[in-house]
């Protein structure tokens, strides 16, 4: 694709970035056909093709953005099943955040837009707040119906019935490997997760330890700034990731550290690019380091001899989510670690499209995010499956809204088939 920034324009290292990933296009129109949005709305602006479109126009033109423009990005899921669909290599992760970032600067929305948007990055990040605000969504449920915005009615709806203690095995200190220490890891154990299935790192913690793996809850860390990142909040997302990098590399220096182990995907994705996003900061080389050693919990596993067996004959539908297989191509390993254990994996149709979740997008575009969700739903249930297995708590909780059957973490069925506890979900 053709581009006409100025010299000066390009001295702006997003705008630079941006150009790149633009001249990369060739208009070959394939990532429509694995676009969610598209599927759905079957609007060409709807699709990654047409929003690169829009986004070009507006940064090359330096213009403020139009509402139209604006709808068709705030749209996009971020799922990143195009930018694996592309012969081209066209980074389009990249350039929607860029866009984002340039339209909260220079977009005045609405003023109850603004308001759940500014509720959204200031709770949800942080566990308490979340917590409180979840107990608040679940007092309001009885009464939701009668809540005249639809996306405050979606965010009732989707507070769970039962929010589970706080688990202190997520409080900063270090577990300690059983046998003959082999790697020492420090755990990411995030923000909105700890405040909704705190079985998770419960699990991830008794299945490495459980294989001689030291693992450390470093001081500090928090939230990885995925949530306020893809709000095009630029401060509040640098300055959350900011945090992680600075506790992570001094357990780096300290003790050291042989990974960064993340087990909600779509904040692996995140600190995988913590490199890009701060490539023009003092921080730079530590965000690399950083970088560099961030894994998804099942690269972990798969570079273990796990003695695993399945305690019972299961069918497991696996969601591959698009965080994991699109943002950070893992696509078979979790299937693989599953089916290895015994349990019997069954993949559903049209597995590259997105549950609809997306971070906080079920929130704001309830609409758009129940119709993925139905499909997802429905492919699924084709499957027949005793349980769904997920790598990303967002997807678990969208799909879980939705359907009958048990939904868990993939890393709680690995900790039962290696001498865990039964996962909760699947007791009576």
């Amino acid at each position: 694709m053709r581009t006409e920034f100025t010299p000066d324009q390009l001295k702006d290292p997003g705008t630079a970035r941006a150009n790149e990933i633009l001249r990369a296009c060739v208009h070959c129109g394939f990532c429509t056909a694995t676009c969610p949005t598209y599927q759905v709305l079957g609007d060409e602006l709807d699709s990654p093709r047409g929003r690169i479109y829009l986004i070009k126009d507006m940064l090359e033109n330096e213009r403020v953005p139009d509402a139209k423009t604006v709808q068709h990005v705030d749209r996009c899921l971020s799922c990143l099943a195009c930018m694996t669909t592309c012969p081209s290599g066209v980074h389009y992760m990249h350039l929607v955040d860029h866009a984002r970032a340039y339209i909260d600067q220079n977009y005045k929305r609405s003023w109850d837009d603004r308001a759940l948007r500014w509720v959204l990055a200031r709770v949800i990040p942080y566990p308490l707040r979340f917590r409180l605000a979840l107990f608040a969504a679940g007092l309001a449920r009885p009464f939701a119906r009668f809540v005249p915005d639809k996306r405050m009615r979606a965010m009732i709806k989707m507070a769970p019935r039962r929010l589970p203690s706080p688990s202190r095995n997520d409080d900063p200190q270090v577990h300690v490997a059983q046998g003959s220490k082999v790697k020492r890891v420090a755990l990411m154990t995030g923000c909105a997760q700890k405040a909704l299935n705190t079985d998770i790192n419960d699990a991830t913690i008794r299945l490495l330890t459980r294989a001689g793996i030291e693992v450390v809850i470093p001081e500090g860390e928090g939230c990885c700034g995925s949530l306020t990142h893809h709000m095009g909040k630029e401060a509040l997302a640098h300055s959350s990731a900011a945090r992680n990098i600075r506790a992570w590399a001094a357990e780096i220096d300290g003790e050291g550290l042989d990974a960064i182990v993340i087990n909600t995907s779509g904040c692996g994705t995140t600190v995988k690019d913590y490199g890009h996003m701060f490539r023009n900061d003092p921080l730079a080389k530590d965000a690399e380091r950083v970088a560099a050693i961030a894994k998804d919990v099942t690269e972990i596993l798969g570079e273990l001899a796990l003695e695993a067996k399945a305690p019972e004959a299961l069918r497991v539908g696996y969601h591959s989510a698009c965080s994991l297989q699109h943002g950070q191509q893992i696509k078979t390993l979790p299937k693989d670690l599953l089916t290895s254990a015994g349990f019997d994996v069954a993949t559903p149709a049209d597995p590259h499209l997105c549950c609809g979740s997306a971070g906080t997008y079920n929130l704001m575009q309830p609409e758009i995010s129940g119709q993925l969700r139905d499909r997802k739903v429905q492919t699924l249930k084709e499957i027949s499956p005793d349980v769904i297995a997920a790598g990303n708590i967002g997807c678990m909780m969208q799909i879980g809204s939705g359907i009958g059957v048990p939904v868990v973490h993939t890393v709680e069925l690995m900790d039962w088939a290696t001498g865990g506890p039964k996962p909760a979900a699947l007791k009576p």
